[in-house]
């Protein structure tokens, strides 16, 4: 997949690339589903010193821009951790889909821009 990368990162929104890996990709006729996994913290990060890693919820859907013709999917797993300190669950702040629908904010803006699109 590494050499994809740079393909990948002009395709997909900066904070998908930054946060999450690409497990694999498929195509049918009509679809591209992406699948992606949520990077844990560096070992050096601070953030990471409280934080104990406890799985995924459950993964997301959410469609993003067409890639020629081909409705695309992104298959999202988001990390969970538990804070040692505090004993909360946390997990990234994520706004990659827009309010009120399964898909990206990006592409969501793009459809209510040209009037395709309510919601």
């Amino acid at each position: 997949m590494e050499s994809f990368l740079p393909l990948i990162e002009l395709i997909l929104p900066d904070f998908i690339i930054e946060n999450y890996l690409l497990t694999h990709v498929e195509k049918s006729e009509e679809r591209y589903h992406v699948y992606l996994e949520e990077r844990n913290y560096p070992q050096d990060d601070p953030r990471k010193a409280d934080l104990l890693s406890k799985g995924y919820f459950p993964t997301i859907t959410v469609q993003d821009f067409p890639i020629r013709g081909h409705k695309v999917f992104l298959h999202i797993k988001r990390r969970r951790w538990l804070n040692t300190k505090t004993g909360k669950v946390e997990y990234r702040d994520w706004k990659e889909v827009a309010d009120g629908t399964r898909m990206t904010s990006e592409f969501s803006a793009f459809l209510k821009e040209i009037g395709g699109y309510e919601g």
